[in-house]
């Protein structure tokens, strides 16, 4: 027969209000803690979380919903996730909503239905209404690589404009003329601030932009692979391409390789992401690198520091809040930006005047 307990209350001497407060959480003296956890342990108690959560209002759960669980850039995020939060005595649930609006909003709604305490989204839905359900109860909400404007969360994100900037930069710098770039769907924050980087670069050269230069698709392997082949077909003389995510690196690589193209003497490229893949291709490419793992650990200690000391905001548009970017009160809105790097590979070559 399974330890209640009562068993432990006879096995301490301890009172019921005392080992019922350590077991949902409460603060008890150490020494009483200590007798509780011994025998527990030599009582072979089991916690019952279902009874526990409705008590305490807390699952000790939270949900992740991300785009696509096969791509490299969300499983580094989330296993230095997991890795924090499991250490705070946190489960998580992970759902891949395959980067289908629909499936999302039925994942949310799903780990809403489990109770889950938090939630952690790299979204689909660029308006966030998926979210409102959530927002509404006051759980807390981090968002990851993307921001909502329509609905105010705190996140986690890179300095998307710079990194593709810097990029497009380092094309000039060698003496490139006309450099391309496969970009991601407008409705994605993340693929604009990537674009508005690659365009800031040019205007500060003073040239205007092709507009064949510029390929928009989708986050995809298929996209780049379609990108890549409508940039040299539409720009014969084009020596540079920045790809401007994973997917679309990988695509493109599949295209250059089917059309025989060689980097970096007919094409120099500025792929993103994934160091294991640029090293595996031939010549090792130049990319755009993300913290992967800061990311999860910023990502990790907000939504724990959000447990403890919910936003002040009551709504999706809090005029009082509306510039707290970057604040350091931990109870207004926080956006994380950080920055990337670029790791040098052998897919760019100087072009000499």
């Amino acid at each position: 027969m399974a330890a209640t307990i009562k068993d432990i209350a006879k096995k301490t001497g301890l009172g019921l209000a005392t080992i019922s407060s350590y077991i949902n959480g409460g603060n008890v003296r150490e020494t009483n803690r200590i007798k509780i956890e011994e025998a527990i342990e030599e009582l072979h108690y089991e916690i019952n979380e279902v009874a526990r959560g409705l008590k305490t209002n807390s699952t000790k759960i939270i949900g992740v919903v991300i785009p696509e669980l096969n791509n490299i850039f969300c499983t580094e995020i989330i296993t230095s996730v997991e890795d924090i939060l499991r250490n705070h005595g946190y489960a998580t649930i992970v759902c891949d909503c395959r980067t289908d609006v629909e499936l999302e909003k039925e994942a949310v709604d799903f780990l809403y239905r489990k109770r889950v305490d938090g939630i952690i989204n790299m979204p689909v839905n660029a308006k966030g209404s998926h979210l409102r359900k959530f927002k509404k109860a006051g759980k807390p909400i981090v968002l990851i690589d993307r921001v909502i404007q329509e609905l105010r969360c705190d996140s986690v994100v890179v300095d998307n404009r710079k990194a593709a900037h810097d990029a497009v930069k380092q094309f000039f710098d060698q003496g490139h003329k006309k450099i391309g770039i496969i970009a991601g769907p407008e409705d994605i924050s993340t693929a604009n601030e990537r674009l508005a980087g690659y365009m800031e670069a040019w205007e500060e050269q003073g040239l205007e932009i092709p507009q064949s230069l510029i390929f928009r698709g989708d986050y995809t392997i298929e996209s780049g692979v379609e990108g890549l082949e409508t940039l040299v077909k539409e720009n014969p003389d084009m020596t540079g391409v920045l790809l401007s995510n994973y997917e679309i690196t990988m695509g493109a690589m599949i295209g250059i390789n089917e059309l025989g193209i060689n980097i970096p003497d007919d094409l120099s490229v500025i792929g993103f992401d994934n160091l294991s893949f640029a090293r595996a291709c031939k010549p090792k490419l130049t990319v755009v690198t993300q913290p992967t793992e800061e990311i999860g650990m910023q990502v990790a200690h907000l939504i724990l520091e959000r447990l403890e000391h919910p936003v002040k905001t009551a709504g999706d548009k809090d005029k009082n809040n509306e510039n707290n970017r970057d604040t350091k009160d931990e109870n207004l809105i926080q956006d994380i930006k950080l920055q990337t790097k670029i790791v040098e590979g052998k897919s760019m070559k100087t072009i000499k005047e």
